[in-house]
């Protein structure tokens, strides 16, 4: 059910207050700032300029919202952990120096047989190895927090302005690149806030590790003395040079092998979204694809988009062999050069074994410090496909929200009737979202109880009428008002069955246990749906098991429960017989005898159910209310007469003469 006063967004009637929120949104609402100002790319700039520079706002709007996790708006435990998160991450660096240090101890005592150093140094190993493993055990959990509740937060706020206004249903009427929203908000959003937290602490520990072992390699190693030829050179922090030099020619050659992994994997990542797009709406439309025997063709359009899957999957591929062809070859080097390098002065008595092993491994940890873009490279690609894919959402958010509160494109107004009327058009124009008109200056004014009957070609706008009174449809002109305090209710053609029990599916939108038992079975019971009462507890996949004529008639059992002032009908009754269609309507005018109702239908035996009748002609320019007239009460009787000699005509005719060869003698 719909306030009537506020602006009515859902299709099949979601309970609103007069500040136009439903109850669910009010029990998820969040705080959600206004959409960043839009920039429009230089005009002088090339298409492939025109390009980089978009996929870089793309980030940066990425970030915009996203960095609202640590503002005022943000979650208050966000800094807590944080810094808690960097506290962590430095002490365990701390650790890694304890290690290093114990490493040149041991070796240096089994290199002088010292047994009581030996088993003094195992003996504190265990504490060492022990607080490491429980400090890296914490900042994990604490790591992940961030990301659980950050991806929380960021979620709800994309969820919230998704649902809001009926933009999820506005997104499939306008352009952009905003396909597969449920893939984006789930998987994209996911990778989006996972990654960045785990780069930021890579890099922390990484500049740490990096900071603290160049320091030892500087102190451990000395400098160089290099004779050649009577040339004597002397080399200052040899061990550091050489670290530095190893991590740059692998840092370079991976960014310059790996220079188009981020759009590879980011059209990887629309071809995935589109094939669970496909195997979906085959599930989805799955009745009328088997009815139509169309599972060859489903197949083919599988196979072609799989195989769209498998060509980008092999172009992720030939990156990766080509980025483990670095990775791989700098960490089998890596723990090798830093002994080479130190055995010249070991083996001249300059350098202890200890130090050359306390160099090794510090080595290592610097080369794998510095190697931190080589170890993640295909990650941040990755992350750089989602975080765009969510920013392009965003995008299409923004420019929706925009059109809200702008005057470039006109908006239809929504407010209330004066007087006594139910339901006033004033002036009221639809047009698509650039602006081609598709109704023009419809003056209607429905009064309390009318039966309005809106009729038209195929093509003419109706159901496009339909939804800008309901308000699903914002652009256009002038205002559609309702009475205040009145409550409108929408059955559309395809009546939406949530998941669930059957209770749910009867009750929806309200809660499933909003009304009895006894009340739910009534409703069922007076549109034909007895049947299923024995079942009305069972959670089972409704919308798949039931037929369509069964939804309209179950879409008619939740009208009959809310009770509501106005109902739109929208091809409510398109999937049933004439005179399942006769049932419901007489139904719905003996239930609800005050109700005001306005029908859109091909169907002309719809007629007699109403007293109004509004036809909608094309024209050029948008379609025009060409006839407003009353529909004669008397005709409906008629009619229905009409109807019943023409059944009994159809029938065949009893044969009354007595067939004598077929009698039996009479013995008699």
């Amino acid at each position: 059910m719909i306030d009537a006063k506020s602006n009515p967004k859902s299709v099949d009637g979601t309970e609103r207050d007069g500040a136009g929120k439903s109850r669910q949104e009010k029990a998820s609402t969040v705080e959600v700032a206004s959409p960043p100002n839009v920039i429009e790319p230089d005009p002088k700039l090339t298409p492939e300029e025109a390009e980089l520079a978009r996929r870089r706002y793309l980030l940066r709007r990425f970030w915009i919202s996203a960095r609202g996790y640590w503002g005022r708006s943000g979650d208050w435990f966000a800094w807590p952990c944080s810094i808690g998160l960097l506290i962590l991450i430095g002490t365990n660096v701390g650790f890694q120096y304890g290690i290093n240090i114990w490493n040149r101890a041991i070796f240096d005592a089994i290199e002088q047989r010292n047994a009581h150093t030996v088993y003094f140094l195992s003996a504190i190993f265990l504490p060492l190895v022990l607080g490491s493993v429980t400090l890296v055990t914490i900042q994990v959990y604490i790591r992940m927090m961030i990301q659980r509740r950050w991806r929380s937060w960021l979620t709800a706020r994309v969820i919230a302005r998704w649902l809001a206004n009926g933009r999820y249903y506005q997104l499939n009427l306008i352009g952009g690149d905003h396909k597969n929203p449920e893939a984006r908000i789930s998987e994209d959003l996911r990778i989006a806030t996972e990654s960045p937290v785990d780069f930021i602490a890579g890099v922390v520990s990484a500049f740490l590790s990096a900071s603290t072992f160049i320091l030892v390699l500087w102190t451990i190693g000395g400098a160089l003395t290099l004779t050649a030829a009577g040339w004597t050179v002397v080399v200052p922090g040899f061990l550091v040079i050489t670290a530095v030099l190893y991590a740059a020619i692998t840092s370079s050659s991976m960014a310059v092998i790996g220079r188009h992994f981020v759009h590879v994997s980011e059209v990887k990542n629309q071809a995935e979204a589109e094939f669970r797009y496909t195997l979906t709406h085959v599930r989805e439309n799955g009745e009328s694809i088997a009815l139509l025997g169309g599972e060859e063709e489903e197949r083919n359009d599988l196979d072609k988009t799989f195989a769209n899957v498998l060509r980008q999957w092999a172009l992720l591929a030939h990156q990766h062999m080509r980025t483990t062809l670095v990775s791989q070859g700098s960490s089998l080097f890596a723990p090798v050069v830093p002994i080479l390098l130190c055995a010249p002065k070991f083996l001249e008595g300059s350098m202890t074994l200890g130090q050359v092993m306390q160099a090794a491994s510090a080595f290592a940890i610097v080369q794998s410090a510095f190697g931190w873009l080589v170890d993640n490279y295909p990650r941040l690609a990755d992350w750089n496909a989602c975080a765009r894919r969510i920013a392009s959402l965003m995008m299409s958010l923004d420019g929706l929200e925009r059109a809200e509160t702008s005057n470039a494109l006109g908006r239809i107004k929504h407010g209330e009737t004066e007087g006594d009327a139910m339901v006033s058009l004033n002036d009221l124009s639809v047009s698509l979202d650039d602006g081609t008109a598709v109704v023009k200056e419809t003056q209607v004014v429905i009064q309390p109880g009318e039966r309005v009957l809106v009729a038209g070609e195929s093509g003419t706008g109706k159901s496009t009428l339909v939804r800008a009174i309901a308000g699903l449809w914002p652009w256009g002109d002038g205002s559609v008002n309702f009475h205040a305090d009145r409550r409108l209710f929408m059955l559309p053609q395809r009546p939406y069955i949530p998941s669930g029990t059957l209770r749910r599916s009867v009750a929806y939108p309200s809660a499933a246990d909003s009304w009895t038992l006894d009340e739910i079975k009534a409703a069922l019971d007076k549109v034909g749906l007895d049947y299923l009462n024995g079942k009305i507890e069972e959670d089972a996949p409704w919308d798949q098991t039931l037929s369509g004529g069964e939804k309209q008639r179950l879409a008619f059992a939740r009208l009959l429960l809310h009770n509501p002032d106005i109902i739109v009908l929208d091809e409510a009754t398109s999937a049933l017989d004439e005179k399942s269609q006769d049932k419901m309507m007489e139904m719905v005018i003996r239930e609800l005898p005050k109700v005001t109702i306005i029908s859109v239908a091909h169907r002309a035996e719809l007629e007699v159910f109403h007293s109004r009748k509004i036809t909608l002609e094309r024209r050029e320019g948008g379609a025009k209310l060409v006839s407003d007239i009353d529909l004669v009460q008397g005709d409906r009787k008629r009619n229905l007469l009409l109807r019943l000699v023409d059944n009994r005509r159809s029938l065949p005719k009893r044969n009354t003469t007595p067939n004598k060869t077929s009698l039996p003698a009479n013995k008699n």
